[in-house]
């Protein structure tokens, strides 16, 4: 529970932070869409990590490896989906862009297991 905690109150700050850079500090220097790539992977970093926080907080009621499990798919939903929009967006280096959909099957396998947690148990 304490890990999904910390790791959400870090990805909240590198959301705000690269958002705020996203729109100050790459004005300018990319192209629309890539300002555009950049504020996606802004909004879904931030997204879940408000998912972090809902299954951190659950832990506390509903202890399985499900719960478990919905928060490092998270984790690593935000690394691949974001991360490799965070690069792709400046570089346009296409082989970033390869890795985000694996960043979106990690966050939809992230929100079964948590519904399936929360349906069997609650």
């Amino acid at each position: 529970m304490k890990i999904f905690l910390i790791l959400g109150v870090l990805n909240g700050f590198l959301a705000v932070a690269l958002g705020a850079f996203g729109a100050h500090g790459l004005e300018g220097k990319v192209s629309e869409k890539g300002l555009s790539q950049w504020e996606k992977a802004v909004d879904y970093q931030m997204f879940h990590t408000m998912a972090l926080f809902v299954t951190a907080l659950l832990m506390g009621k509903i202890q399985t490896v499900m719960m478990t499990g919905a928060g490092w798919f998270f984790v690593a939903g935000i690394i691949l989906f974001s991360g490799s929009l965070y690069a792709y967006a400046p570089t346009g280096i296409k082989t970033f862009a390869m890795i985000t959909p694996l960043g979106g099957l990690s966050f939809l396998i992230g929100w079964v297991l948590l519904g399936y947690a929360i349906i069997k148990n609650i």
